[in-house]
């Protein structure tokens, strides 16, 4: 049985700040400019036995925008004529009319997409195909699907300079069933080439036995050239995990000794003709561990806590007792529950009784009236608290100042900054719950685990194209920006940004398709189905100083929230956010949204 470490996340405080008031609506313009593509993207609808909610997170909500880390303002899209196509944003040292096309500032000019690779397949001609998928491995190479399960290798010379770059074929073998490509890094040892690259399947369980029929499948791929005289790469090492959820983030470390996994369920490396009947078993006691072992709800002066007893159960056999911030269940004389309450009770006033339907009910009375209890016992997983609506509605209308629709709100209307009640308050608003995973590369083994509760996933970007990508948790109403260190042990996860009250502002937009940030954190951005980008500026000095007669204090800085309409009603397919711009791609044009407006 393997052990990993139970990790977690250390919050640096000096970037958290609890005296936040919130975005201000800003009526400044945004410049958007609009090209039109020559041919339209190679976009892929789920077929009927695509069915699943793993299908529609893994291909449904795909994002066929891609941004080449490597280089600043620079996105790849495939069309359907098989063409992968570059639009950069390129340095203009002329003045007046250019042949690079319109002005987008006194030094920029924008161009028409250019090809700069075909692939030798027809996509249309298959009928059995995902989405195309691309990755920007390092500044020279690139990793490349077509969706219908061959796998490509691509030297590209240096991509920012275009006299050197060429798109040529190094590797290119058919692996199987079709996937996407989710990561992938280059490593040099010993004058040994490798390209490790990490495809994600959705495929058919053998026996449709339970759930949906369907497992997720990672497959972590080696490629390498043995010498520099031996000019041709082969599959050296192919290892597979599979696991029962699409996971919200999956990366290989630069160093490629390991791999970093967020899922909703766990991963397991498996071996390829693993017998089924084990992976059924392994799910059932799954199954038989997340069940609850008790449920609790509250009101703002009371817990109810419910217990289903065992058959027959009589009055003698449950004793409960209560303290101040202390209870103990004992069932049949075996401890049910115990431990520290999060917060006191009137423990003389705190009752239980045995319901007609062979239920225990513990009714606790609160010391602290009004405090929202996030957990019951301190520390404890077992139980599940049922919320009520009415509480969800009334807890909301308390944190809406947080987004504003006023360009200057009054600052003596009754809306305090948040403060740590509504922190923790705001927890309701979460899914469940996720792990994050690392995985030893030799041993295929899981070597360290955190546990991340109410931390729910939100998006990963690319802010150092060495690293890892970094991925964005939201911690009670914010969202903190994580960058993992595969060389530091004892601290693999460092708190790097937090874009405030991002995590609570983000659960209100029922139509967001795609979310992401700029790599120097100065904004986040999410966009819609539909037309509409909202982008959410972090506080920066203003030039008129504001007054909070309120609080009696100077407003030196203000957060800006703005909206950009796009003028089509065809569906997005992309969205990639740079620290100047911010490109929107849908089936027949490429919007490009001109952020920072003072460069």
């Amino acid at each position: 049985m393997e052990v990993a470490a139970n990790c977690s996340l250390r919050v640096k405080r000096p970037l958290l700040d609890p005296r936040f008031e919130g975005y201000k609506l800003s009526l400044e313009p945004l410049p958007c400019y609009q090209l039109e593509l020559d041919a339209a993207v190679a976009e892929v609808k789920l077929r009927d036995d695509q069915y699943t909610l793993e299908h529609m997170h893994a291909f449904g909500m795909y994002n066929y925008l891609h941004c080449d880390s490597w280089y600043q303002d620079s996105v790849y899209y495939i069309d359907n004529l098989g063409r992968i196509m570059n639009l950069t944003v390129m340095l203009c040292f002329c003045r007046g009319g250019s042949h690079l096309g319109p002005h987008i500032g006194e030094d920029t000019a924008l161009g028409k997409p250019r090809e700069v690779f075909r692939l030798p397949t027809d996509l249309t001609a298959c009928d059995n195909r995902l989405c195309a998928s691309i990755h920007f491995t390092s500044s020279t190479w690139v990793t490349l699907s077509d969706g219908t399960g061959r796998l490509y290798v691509i030297g590209t010379g240096e991509r920012g300079n275009s006299a050197s770059e060429k798109w040529e074929m190094m590797f290119n073998e058919e692996l199987g069933d079709p996937f996407i490509i989710i990561h992938s890094i280059s490593l040099l040892k010993a004058e040994e080439h490798s390209i490790a690259i990490l495809i994600l399947r959705i495929e058919k369980e053998e026996q449709d036995m339970k759930g949906s029929g369907f497992y997720v499948s990672l497959e972590w791929v080696t490629i390498s050239k043995k010498n520099k005289d031996n000019k041709k790469y082969e599959i050296t090492k192919r290892d597979i995990l599979r696991g029962k959820s699409v996971p919200h983030y999956a990366a290989i470390e630069p160093n490629g000794n390991g791999l970093m996994i967020v899922s909703y369920k766990s991963f397991k490396f498996v071996q390829v003709d693993q017998d089924l009947e084990e992976n059924m078993d392994e799910d059932m006691s799954e199954k038989i561990r997340v069940e609850p072992l008790y449920y609790w709800q509250q009101t703002e002066d009371d817990l109810t806590v419910t217990v289903r007893l065992p058959e027959n159960s009589v009055k003698d056999d449950v004793q409960v007792q209560f303290l101040p911030d202390h209870i103990n269940i004992m069932l049949r004389n075996c401890q049910f529950l115990e431990g520290k309450l999060y917060s006191s009770v009137d423990h003389e006033s705190s009752t239980w009784i045995i319901k007609e339907n062979n239920s225990l009910e513990i009714f606790l009375i609160k010391k602290n009236e009004g405090l929202t209890w996030p957990e019951l016992v301190v520390g404890d997983k077992q139980g599940e608290l049922i919320r009520d609506s009415a509480q969800c509605a009334a807890i909301a209308e308390r944190l809406m100042h947080l987004t504003s629709e006023e360009l200057n709100p009054n600052p003596d209307k009754e809306k305090p900054p948040c403060n740590a009640q509504e922190l923790e308050e705001c927890d309701i608003f979460f899914e469940e719950s996720s792990s994050l995973c690392r995985f030893d590369g030799s041993t295929l083994k899981t070597t360290h685990v955190v546990n991340l509760g109410s931390n729910q996933y939100l998006f990963s970007v690319i802010v150092d194209p060495k690293e890892m990508p970094c991925f964005c948790l939201r911690h009670d109403v914010d969202a903190l920006l994580w960058q993992p260190h595969s060389s530091k042990q004892d601290d693999m996860w460092e708190h790097i940004a937090t874009f405030n009250a991002l995590g609570y502002v983000q659960a209100s937009k029922r139509d967001k398709k795609f979310f992401a940030c700029a790599p120097n954190y100065s904004y986040a951005a999410l966009c819609e189905c539909l037309r509409r980008v909202f982008i959410y500026r972090q506080p920066t000095p203003m030039s008129t100083v504001l007054y909070n007669r309120k609080e009696g204090r100077h407003v030196g800085q203000v957060a800006k929230q703005q909206v950009a309409s796009l003028e089509t009603n065809d569906p997005i397919l992309g969205f990639q956010a740079t620290n100047e711009r911010l490109f929107v791609l849908t089936t027949k044009n490429l919007f490009l949204i001109k952020v920072n407006t003072e460069n």
